[in-house]
């Protein structure tokens, strides 16, 4: 297979995980008589996976010994000139991007045999995890805009379903019906940018619409002045601002925590969320015709990267500290793609995709280890008791943070150093944003850490904020139905318990993620970075230099990692480990000063800067008072008022009316009679040349 791709083994991808799906999905439920087992849906699901991920490794190899493929598959069918169809574009960019959706999505699913043992759902459970990689799958694979949206909106899709996997519980309904709503924002704009595109060059593929770049630069958006690429550009980002999460559109992501731990990894990690940055990788050739577009990607990912990065400070739920962390570290991917370090963005994509999987599957290992309880002020001490998923959690933990020759550290600083060399507008706000994102990072992260596995012992007691923080940072989420169906009230371990580390099947993905969180971004970083692993995928402008200073500074891996001791975001780091030691270990008096003295802060932090209200009463609240002007002026006023009722109550006046004229007497007919002659002899007198 090194010369060439195989089309069938290529369709063979994305089909596995979802015949896997379906059978689990359809044989293994309730709805058609349950089949199959437990164990035959795991099966079939785990080896569609395993058989992706084998065939996404071969074609890996491929491509890097130079083979692409770029067909279509099946014409669905032709409007006019233009073709609606399906097909695959398979370069570098695409190749890594399946490797690494398969291996994670593999984690996952051998993750799930015993995270969600037991639970009632666990065969649709699985048919939901296979659905999700094939519809990532036909994503990243696709060669057309109309593929790529069909792979976008069915993403969307299977994350509802996830998200809202516990369909009994009104949190996690809500939760989905939130990511639901907000991505139909962002979808909007995104349809719109293909729209624009299409319109104008005739086509959906993208090979067709590169090729009519220069034509696009020149043409203003009708009766604007604006330039048509950049509205495109801007309509399409704002596509990945929902997918991916970013400011203002972020607000479903902490929510999502509702579904159980294996999604949250899943589409946190590796896949959904990561979808916009692919794209707008996969675009490059279209957003380097706009400065205005890439500057608004920068300021936009500058912001998340920060202001998210805050919000991961104050949470008590273990799952949303690394949910905030994500949402971050989208901000520092979106942030390089706005400095046109495309090839670093998807770097960082990749490294964060195994440490971040890591930390989702370690953070349910401890959950489980706690019979379900996530307050991470319940914890304390549990490396004694769980020592794989302590050690592979401070190994994502450091990667995380940037240390030194870890794979996060490679992407991270990478990024750093590209802003630096950007000088667009809002360029300055975002070399401060992840400047001060470093601290930030390495701060929650590690009070996360100490939290959770040292200090003193706080599980098997009786705690004031066991079972409602406040309302918003310590759901119950992974319930393991059967389990919490019974007795919701009795989650945590009881006096006298001690945590256990988890089974086999769940701390071996731990491991098998551990391993690339270590080692990978020392081993990628100058092929993809500086070599021709993404020559002829990934363009950038001449005028854009980040890319040309960054190869200039380079001088290996091992210098950049050893460099590093002598820079700002190093120490930067470190300063953000030591004062979580700090306050958490030493003096854990001093963050409840802060927060006292700051509660204002607090307050706002706590409410999630008011997003949730603003959109509440903005948009919610808006949508309301529309509805009901539409309901009581437009439904109620106009159509039934008006409309229906009007035209029958006028029928009846004119009845009414004519009704006293049909009187039955026949000298009131009579008198008609002569009222008529009369008036005709009139009008023929006083009109006698009328015709």
């Amino acid at each position: 297979m090194a010369g060439q791709l195989n089309p069938q083994l290529l369709l063979a991808v994305p089909l596995a995980p979802l015949v896997g799906s379906a059978i689990a999905g359809l044989l293994g439920t309730k709805f058609f008589g349950n089949v199959v087992g437990r164990k035959v849906s795991h099966t079939v699901t785990i080896l569609g996976v395993l058989i992706a991920l084998i065939i996404s490794c071969m074609t890996l190899s491929a491509v890097m010994d130079g083979a692409t493929y770029n067909e279509t598959l099946y014409q669905w069918m032709k409007v006019g000139n233009m073709k609606l169809e399906v097909g695959f574009m398979v370069d570098s960019l695409t190749a890594m991007m399946m490797c690494v959706v398969t291996f994670v999505s593999l984690m996952v699913h051998i993750y799930t045999i015993g995270y969600m043992a037991e639970d009632e759902g666990y065969n649709r459970f699985f048919s939901y995890i296979s659905l999700f990689t094939f519809a990532m799958l036909m994503l990243v694979m696709s060669n057309n805009f109309l593929q790529l949206f069909f792979g976008w909106e069915a993403v969307g899709l299977v994350s509802y379903l996830l998200i809202g996997f516990w369909y009994t519980k009104p949190t996690a309904i809500y939760a989905n019906m939130k990511a639901f709503l907000v991505n139909r924002v962002g979808d909007f704009g995104f349809i719109l940018g293909i729209g624009l595109l299409v319109a104008n060059t005739g086509s959906m593929n993208y090979v067709e619409v590169f090729a009519k770049k220069n034509e696009l630069a020149a043409m203003l958006l009708p009766h604007t002045d604006w330039m048509l690429i950049t509205v495109a550009c801007i309509c399409l980002f704002i596509g990945a601002m929902g997918k991916s999460a970013q400011f203002p559109l972020h607000v479903w992501l902490p929510d999502s925590m509702e579904g159980p731990t294996p999604i949250s990894a899943l589409i946190h990690a590796a896949t959904m969320v990561t979808a916009g940055i692919f794209m707008v990788s996969r675009m490059s050739p279209l957003f380097e015709l706009s400065d205005t577009a890439l500057s608004f990607i920068l300021v936009i990912g500058a912001i998340t990267a920060l202001f998210m990065g805050f919000m991961g400070i104050i949470q008590n739920d273990i799952k949303r500290v690394v949910a905030y962390s994500t949402l971050s570290q989208l901000g520092y991917m979106t942030v390089a793609l706005g400095a046109s370090a495309y090839s670093v963005a998807v770097f960082h994509l990749m490294t964060h995709a195994f440490f971040k999987a890591l930390l989702f599957l370690g953070a349910g290992s401890v959950i489980i280890g706690m019979h379900h309880d996530q307050d991470i002020r319940n914890m304390g001490g549990l490396w004694k008791y769980m020592r794989i998923t302590w050690l592979t959690s401070l190994a994502g933990s450091l990667a995380l943070i940037g240390t030194p020759f870890l794979s996060g550290f490679y992407s991270k600083d990478s990024i750093i150093e590209a802003v630096m060399e950007s000088h667009l507008p809002g360029a300055g706000f975002a070399k401060f944003a992840v400047l001060a994102g470093v601290f930030v990072t390495a701060f929650y992260s590690f009070r996360m850490y100490f939290l959770v596995f040292h200090g003193k012992e706080n599980f098997g007691k009786a705690h004031a904020h066991d079972h409602h923080d406040d309302h918003k940072n310590a759901h119950k989420d992974d319930h393991h139905a059967a389990d919490d169906h019974h007795d919701d009230h009795h989650h945590g371990l009881a006096p006298g318990q001690k945590p256990h580390e988890s089974p086999m099947v769940v701390w071996l993905p731990l491991v098998l993620l551990a391993i690339p969180s270590l080692f990978i971004g020392a081993i990628a970083i100058e092929p993809m970075l500086f070599g021709d692993f993404f020559k002829n995928v990934i363009f950038v402008n001449e005028a854009h230099h980040a890319m040309h200073a960054l190869k200039e500074e380079f001088h290996g891996a091992g210098a950049m990692g050893l460099h590093s001791f002598t820079t700002l975001p190093f120490w930067l780091a470190l300063a953000g480990v030591v004062t979580a030691y700090v306050f958490y270990m030493v003096k854990p008096g001093i963050p409840a000063a802060i927060k006292k003295t700051f509660s204002p802060l607090y307050t706002l932090l706590d409410n999630k800067y008011y997003m949730d209200r603003f959109n509440e009463i903005v948009f919610a609240g808006g949508a309301r008072v529309l509805g009901a002007g539409l309901w009581n002026i437009g439904d109620k006023g106009l159509i039934d008022g008006l409309v229906v009722n009007g035209s029958a109550k006028l029928v009846g006046w004119v009845s009414k009316l004519i009704r006293h004229l049909q009187s039955g007497y026949i000298y009131h007919y009579a008198f008609v009679m002569i009222l008529g002659v009369m008036g005709f002899l009139a009008y023929t007198v006083l009109f006698p040349f009328a015709k």
